[in-house]
């Protein structure tokens, strides 16, 4: 196999063809699965008056919660606008392409690189009508121990940090550093 035809001379995944193209699949691949499970889910809620407060007088939540839990955020939290931090490697593409076919915008960068362009963007999004959210411990761990982004983005935009938790009463727990719970199906 020519080795060009995966990354490229550069070590650019982007001047691929055969790497866009997989990212492409991946997106809309995932997009399919994580809606599919997500339309089974049952939800019941507990606290979501703290959200309602917010919106109420005219500001917008920091939505924080643990990478652990993203994918039933992800689908609960769809079509609100919603802007996240997705990094700029291979792996933030095709994640962006999920999470963008449900609704939420992204800010290219992580907590390694591109941090600062990340979270102006966010400062941007959120002056312009668009809540915030963040995986606390993301996207490294420690797991349950937060980063300093959430409380910063707020601190610089007026806007409180709204923590939040989901956990589905059935599950698989995947061995990872931030033990990503995938609901079963039909789970509440």
């Amino acid at each position: 196999m020519n080795t060009d035809a995966v990354v490229s001379s550069t070590g650019n995944w982007r001047d691929s063809r055969f790497k866009r193209f997989e990212a492409a699949a991946m997106s809309a691949v995932g997009y399919r699965l994580v809606a599919a499970l997500g339309a089974t889910l049952r939800w019941r809620t507990d606290g979501l008056e703290h959200l309602d407060e917010i919106l109420r007088t005219g500001r917008l939540p920091v939505m924080g919660f643990w990478h652990g839990r993203i994918l039933p955020a992800t689908y609960y939290f769809r079509r609100r606008g919603i802007v996240v931090i997705t990094s700029e490697n291979f792996d933030g593409e095709w994640i962006a392409g999920i999470i963008e076919r449900f609704g939420y915008g992204t800010a290219r960068g992580s907590t390694s690189r591109g941090a600062r362009k990340a979270l102006r963007q966010l400062m941007r999004d959120m002056r312009a009508g668009r809540p915030a959210g963040f995986t606390l411990d993301g996207p490294r761990g420690p797991a349950r121990v937060a980063q300093p982004g959430a409380i910063w983005l707020a601190k610089a935009t007026g806007n409180p940090v709204l923590p939040f938790h989901l956990e589905a009463n059935r599950h698989w727990t995947l061995n990872s550093w931030d033990r990503t719970q995938i609901p079963k199906p039909f789970a509440t």
